[in-house]
């Protein structure tokens, strides 16, 4: 595959035209490792989680003399009870997750094939993975494991992801944490149209059990700049209430809530030690992996 193909397969658009979730993951990924060789991280590849960087004190016997040879730099290699890590991708499947306003996928859709993408790199790391998805209750919990079978079956629940429900992620996303009792690497994907309140006290509870979370924040492009021309019907996702409006005239009023809105998450992410990570539909899957390779890192390092 050529380089600009592999730079394709990491186009939201392009992936949903993949006939099957196996498909889109592996060549997001193999995209991204195309990427890596570019980074910071040149030559290093997917074995990032199974090394970490020489330090004063470390056996010399335990130098990977072949990364050496690639990366001209010292990493050791670490041993398995290190390396192995617990993740759990936690998914919104409510009914607001299914929007999109004329791209080639929806919230929910760019949600399935970041997870399934990184579930596929996980796993290829020796990482256990696990699933659980929600609406107003949760729906689905599948324990983490690392076998190649497992994935298949992560995979297949992926794909046959829909949103149904309406939408309760403060109080599912509480549940989860009552149900996730080993420590692990939490990573959300939500559009996040709950009470902030709910919401931000779910991500202090993973926190207080000592879990690392990544907060994927996905909306579609038209949420964040709510350009909708002069003329518009909306519909409520959830409730199915349509109201006629002229966009352009609440406009300002509507991006500087959205603005407060992100805004807040950011801000007591930040004060939690957690990940935030704003996406949008249209969003390379590049971006949000390199924020899980850097978040893996520092589990791992």
């Amino acid at each position: 595959m050529r380089q600009d193909q592999r730079s394709a397969y990491l186009q939201p658009d392009v992936v949903s035209r993949l006939s099957t979730m196996e498909m889109r993951a592996r060549f997001v990924v193999e995209g991204f490792i195309t990427g890596l060789h570019k980074s910071p991280y040149h030559g290093f590849s997917v074995e990032f989680a199974e090394h970490r960087q020489y330090m004063p004190g470390d056996e010399i016997r335990r130098i990977d003399w072949k990364v050496l040879g690639r990366t001209d730099r010292y990493y050791i290699k670490q041993f398995e009870e290190e390396t192995n890590l617990k993740s759990y991708l936690v998914l919104d499947t409510s009914r607001s997750m299914d929007f999109r306003s004329g791209g080639d996928v929806t919230k929910l859709q760019y949600a399935s094939y970041l997870a399934a993408a990184l579930a596929y790199l996980m796993m290829r790391q020796q990482d256990a993975v696990g699933l659980l998805t929600y609406d107003d209750e949760l729906r689905k919990y599948m324990p983490p494991h690392s076998t190649k079978v497992y994935l298949q079956t992560i995979l297949l629940e992926l794909e046959r992801l829909q949103a149904a429900r309406s939408t309760g992620t403060g109080r599912a996303l509480n549940l989860a944490a009552e149900r996730l009792h080993r420590r692990g690497l939490v990573m959300i994907f939500s559009d996040l149209f709950d009470d902030p309140d709910d919401v931000l006290s779910a991500l202090k509870h993973f926190r207080h059990n000592q879990h690392e979370v990544i907060l994927f924040h996905i909306l579609d492009p038209r949420e964040r700049n709510f350009d909708f021309g002069r003329d518009a019907i909306f519909r409520d996702m959830e409730s199915n209430e349509e109201m006629m409006t002229q966009p352009h005239q609440i406009q300002r009023a509507y991006k500087e809530a959205m603005r407060d809105f992100i805004a807040r998450y950011k801000k007591e992410c930040r004060e939690q030690r957690i990940d935030y990570v704003l996406l949008d539909t249209s969003t390379p899957f590049d971006v949000a992996l390199f924020e899980y390779l850097n978040k893996r890192k520092k589990i791992g390092g």
